[in-house]
């Protein structure tokens, strides 16, 4: 009796181990990431960047709110957030909250599905199929139905009033010291409000350095963003695949983005170009699964500097 269960019931405990670590631990075992990108032009000083993304800020979840109010004591030159900010409608003003003190710095904001729309229990098993399928969002699926629409238009006014540029199908400029910094940003494609034509045509001639900013990195996005020649993108959105296999990392990226690149620094190639990528697992996950398994939640501080 031993010989016949004694291997089945292992497995078993050794997954429910699995989850609880990834539900309990994992999922709350917040980390800061530090990145060195060779982007600006030479002799230029470098630039302290943080990125924060898919917070999916859920009403009472106060470690991560603390975690995110600390972040502020690095003292960064600018914030990028690449959306997905809630998992809760009822989440605004805590999501504003811990973004308070990172709100005293310049920064500028693209939003997420996430924050137009609030979460639904979903089976984990359909990310599989879509990446099978090649369907992701809005891209090859009907529209979803029942949605439940967040009051985003207050989180937009809350980074609005801070001074945060609103990067939405636009371009913004934030001066950093003398330092001309322009973003070009458009809205989610996982959900096809991207409309590229509207900032199309590449870096101005008039600022010191310029990036690409987007939540989903959709292919179609990233090789618009190179083939006009930003060096560098940011994007979220895939949470770095959220529930991994150690030593082999993500199974999904949840876009079409293929999963080597489903986190941190990377590059990118479109039309004989070839521009940095960099990608936030992002720091929170649905409400609905929050759990996470080899891929901590994050934000990372980017160092830009000069190229070679």
């Amino acid at each position: 009796m031993r010989a016949l269960y004694g291997v089945p019931l292992g497995i078993m405990a050794a997954g429910a181990a699995g989850v609880a670590y990834a539900a309990a631990f994992e999922v709350r075992s917040f980390r800061l990431r530090r990145v060195t990108v060779p982007v600006l032009p030479p002799g230029m000083r470098p630039l302290r960047m943080l990125q924060v993304s898919d917070i999916h800020m859920v009403s009472g979840q106060r470690k991560k709110q603390r975690w995110l109010r600390s972040l502020a004591g690095l003292r960064p030159d600018f914030v990028i957030n690449t959306g997905d900010n809630l998992s809760d409608p009822e989440g605004i003003p805590e999501a504003l909250d811990a973004l308070g003190p990172l709100m005293e710095f310049p920064g500028a904001y693209v939003f997420g599905s996430n924050d137009y729309y609030g979460p639904k229990l979903r089976n984990p098993a359909r990310y599989l199929l879509e990446k099978a399928s090649g369907r992701y969002g809005l891209n090859g699926n009907p529209p979803a139905v029942g949605a439940i629409h967040n009051p985003w238009e207050e989180l937009r006014d809350g980074f609005d009033a801070a001074g945060w540029l609103n990067l939405t199908n636009t371009r913004g400029v934030l001066k950093i010291e003398g330092i001309s910094v322009e973003m070009t940003g458009l809205d989610d494609p996982h959900i096809k409000r991207d409309r590229y034509a509207h900032v199309a045509g590449g870096p101005s001639s008039g600022a010191d350095f310029s990036m690409g900013v987007v939540h989903a990195p959709y292919l179609r996005v990233l090789d618009a963003y190179t083939a006009d020649a930003y060096p560098l993108i940011l994007a979220g959105h895939t949470h770095g695949g959220q529930l991994c296999i150690p030593f082999y990392g993500a199974l999904v990226t949840n876009c079409d983005l293929d999963a080597d690149r489903v986190k941190g620094l990377s590059t990118h190639t479109a039309e004989g170009r070839t521009s940095y990528l960099h990608v936030s697992a992002g720091c929170g996950t649905n409400r609905y699964t929050p759990v996470r398994f080899a891929c901590p939640p994050e934000a990372t501080l980017l160092t830009l500097v000069g190229r070679e």
